[in-house]
């Protein structure tokens, strides 16, 4: 099998970039080692930057999120039973973001990649990259009970933290800068109308606390909990008492509204760049090359960034025979990361309370607090954060 562009992943990350290449007349081949049913149901990311809703809606893949995601224009911020609206597009010149599940846009890009885009193959189980300081690079996979090469211009891996593209840079090369919290998220999805018409982002004596939501009629909610913490060890009233403790106000007339929960897990924090996301003709997107933890509302946004970056550059070497961009895939994509990990370390660390945390922590991360609440710049920083930062 021979394609210019080989695809390793099909999240939204490798969804994406085929869509892209796709509009952009370049051939290229996803493969994909779950089942189709498994990509379209796996819960993550479900906030959307003001950028990554405006390449949706280029790539022709937003007719549905249109219709049916929820537009946020702020978030809340509470503490010391207080609570203050952060209002988007007042403090950032208009931009705002979208509420979307991350499983919904890759049902969108999976629809639009079998109707008229190149060959996307589930249960594809990719080997190996081979060859990635050559012209030809390839991947060695599995399919249908026997294994077979993809023979490509170019490989992108788009296959997380332990695929087989990051293992095509070789380990003198390699540098990894990395942070694990000694907390996590207890997530839970619960059928009952959202308590509130934007995300609240709550720090507490207790600990951190999100009111999130997937549609207007469920809820999604996370508490932070001990690292290795199993879901199961919470039962449902015990997950929506702690709730209402932190998120608890002076505010008399707001309340919490409960129902039944459907589903719940916990889900690991960390932080993880490699450095460089591109060693000869193999490029890294996505968690292939960073993770970010979920308080920034990072992840997938960071993921749409590389791929962009990489259909422009690619285009360009084609359109123009310059191969500027492409050479500086690394150190483009990288600016954006690393100011994404500053955003979500800053905010992982002003609302979450470390197990030692001494009560000056517990007053620097007030202040941090009341600073964004009070001086307008420290405010416009979370907004222009939180919304996205340029796609290149």
């Amino acid at each position: 099998m021979r394609t210019t562009v080989g695809i390793i992943g099909a999240g939204p990350a490798g969804l994406l970039l085929a869509r892209l290449l796709h509009n952009a007349g370049i051939d290229s081949v996803v493969l994909e080692t779950r089942d189709r049913a498994y990509v379209e149901q796996r819960q993550r990311a479900g906030i959307l930057e003001q950028g990554t809703v405006d390449v949706l809606r280029e790539a022709g893949a937003a007719a549905r999120m249109d219709r049916v995601g929820i537009p946020h224009d702020g978030i809340e911020l509470r503490f010391d039973r207080r609570r203050h609206r952060v209002d988007f597009p007042a403090l950032t010149g208009g931009r705002s973001v979208m509420v979307y599940a991350q499983t919904e846009v890759c049902k969108d890009l999976i629809a639009l990649q079998l109707a008229d885009g190149g060959p996307l193959l589930f249960e594809a189980e990719a080997l190996a990259v081979e060859g990635a300081e050559t012209e030809n690079p390839r991947v060695r996979f599995r399919h249908q009970g026997r294994e077979d090469v993809l023979e490509c211009d170019y490989v992108v891996g788009c296959d997380g933290s332990w695929g087989v593209a990051r293992k095509a840079v070789p380990a003198d090369v390699s540098r990894v800068f990395e942070r694990t919290y000694p907390f996590g998220w207890l997530g839970i999805l619960a059928d009952v109308p959202p308590s509130h018409d934007e995300l609240v982002y709550a720090r507490h004596d207790r600990g951190f606390a999100l009111l999130s939501m997937r549609s207007p009629v469920v809820t999604r909610a996370y508490l932070q909990v001990p690292a290795g913490t199993d879901a199961a060890d919470w039962d449902d009233e015990e997950i929506w008492d702690e709730l209402d403790r932190r998120l608890e106000t002076d505010d008399p007339a707001w309340t919490l509204k409960r129902g039944p929960i459907t589903a719940k897990s916990v889900t690991p924090m960390r932080s993880h760049v490699h450095e460089p996301m591109r060693h000869g003709r193999v490029f890294l997107a996505g968690d292939a090359a960073h993770i970010v933890p979920p308080t920034g509302a990072k992840g997938l946004n960071l993921a749409v960034g590389d791929v962009v970056t990489f259909a422009r550059a690619l285009t360009e070497l084609r359109d123009t025979g310059s191969d500027a961009r492409l050479e500086a895939y690394s150190e483009t994509c990288l600016r954006r990361v690393w100011q994404a990990e500053r955003f979500s370390y800053a905010m992982t660390t002003m609302l979450h309370r470390a197990p030692e945390a001494t009560p000056f922590e517990d007053r620097i991360q007030l202040a941090r607090l009341d600073r964004i609440t009070t001086a307008r710049s420290a405010e416009t920083d979370l907004a222009e954060s939180y919304t996205g930062f340029p796609l290149d």
